[in-house]
């Protein structure tokens, strides 16, 4: 019987959710389903493996171990179902850029769930991808897609309120729109901040148009989370190798960091919510310069009286390094109580099994793990 399940639910699970420990097919029937996942058996035993081993008194108290995803996209199905049907949805077609998607990003919510439940994800706060930022756009058209995504997010937690909590996607040209959209979607849908790209336009944050946004969004307790779109700055340099992401998107991440940082924007609005994504790229490694800079220049110092490293830990970041030393040294520089889960969902820049991967790091302690994998998030987000 369990072996049956196993095969129907899980058909693509080859690890412990929790300890990363190798299953191959003829020991899946010896996996344990508890609370809608599968776990290796020896998290119950007497003989259980080191990290099993670690997690063992708290699992057996309160018989699970949150996950919670901050970094998890989602591809509109109302965009999807427009374009196969050959219609026309706000000026995007089926030729559009925006109609190459994973197939994944077709998936219904139940699939979804599926692949949830066999990676140890708990609950994903699902984002609309960034190719519907569509910053470039007429703002009524904007506001009238990022309304109809923001509906659909909307759904999708009403409809799986244990599994999906959602950003909303705003308008960013239009300040005042953008507060607007972001109030109706925290105070009508229920969604929890939202999800925005590293500038507009070629407009970075410390730009004064933006500040009545931040004090707004500070106000309302939103969570925004930054995501670059297409194309990041390096683009312009080198456009092969996938540098513009693979680079690009730390050095947009950094470039964002030391707007807000050396514009103003967080002693300004000292408790506005800001997640980096990507590990907030290089900011970490790269504040000593910063620091050197704000020491040695005067304009570096027109906005602030705090070196650069002082902010490092008024921001939030995902775990999303691919590299356990770098995941360590953002930890030790801005605190666990910062970093979060993130997994970039469902692309293959994203972590394969993200749960496994957290609690397979030798450096962080299983009291680190928690706050990333669960804790800090839910706090933060009150779920």
């Amino acid at each position: 019987m369990i072996m049956g399940f196993v095969r129907e639910r899980y058909p693509r699970l080859r690890t412990c959710c929790y300890c990363a420990r190798k299953v191959v097919t003829k020991q899946i029937s010896r996996m344990v389903s508890l609370t809608g996942r599968l776990i290796c058996d020896r998290l119950l035993s007497p003989s259980a493996g080191p990290a099993c081993a670690k997690i063992q008194p708290r699992y057996l108290r309160r018989h699970i171990l949150r996950s919670i995803d901050i970094h998890a996209h989602s591809h509109p199905q109302c965009f999807l179902r427009a374009v196969n049907a050959g219609q026309d949805w706000h000026g995007l077609t089926g030729d559009s850029d925006e109609a190459d998607v994973d197939p994944k990003e077709e998936w219904t919510p139940d699939q979804r769930i599926t692949d949830m439940d066999s990676s140890g994800i708990d609950v994903q706060v699902v984002s609309t991808t960034a190719n519907f930022y569509q910053y470039h756009r007429e703002v009524a058209t904007a506001l009238a897609i990022a309304k109809e995504c923001n509906d659909e997010v909307h759904q999708m937690t009403m409809d799986y309120p244990d599994r999906f909590k959602g950003f909303a996607t705003l308008p960013m040209q239009d300040p005042k729109t953008a507060i607007s959209e972001l109030d109706r979607a925290m105070r009508q849908l229920g969604l929890v901040g939202a999800m925005i790209d590293d500038s507009v336009n070629g407009k970075t944050y410390d730009e004064p148009e933006f500040l009545p946004f931040w004090k707004a969004a500070e106000q309302m307790g939103a969570l925004i989370f930054i995501h670059q779109g297409s194309p990041t700055v390096v683009e312009a340099r080198i456009d092969e190798y996938h540098l513009p992401n693979t680079i690009g998107n730390l050095a947009d991440r950094t470039i964002t960091f030391a707007s807000f940082v050396f514009g103003g924007v967080m002693d300004k609005c000292p408790d506005l919510k800001i997640c980096l994504a990507h590990g907030g790229g290089y900011s970490c490694f790269g504040i000593g310069r910063m620091d050197r800079g704000w020491q040695v220049r005067s304009e570096a110092r027109a906005n602030i009286q705090q070196p650069p490293s002082a902010y490092l830990s008024k921001f939030y970041y995902d775990c999303l390094t691919h590299s356990e030393p770098a995941l360590r040294m953002l930890i030790d520089s801005v605190g666990v109580e910062r970093v979060v889960l993130g997994t970039d969902w469902p692309f293959d820049m994203g972590i394969d099994w993200p749960v496994s991967w957290v609690q397979g790091l030798t450096s962080l302690t299983q009291v680190e793990k928690d706050a990333i994998l669960w804790q800090n998030l839910e706090l933060l987000l009150g779920i």
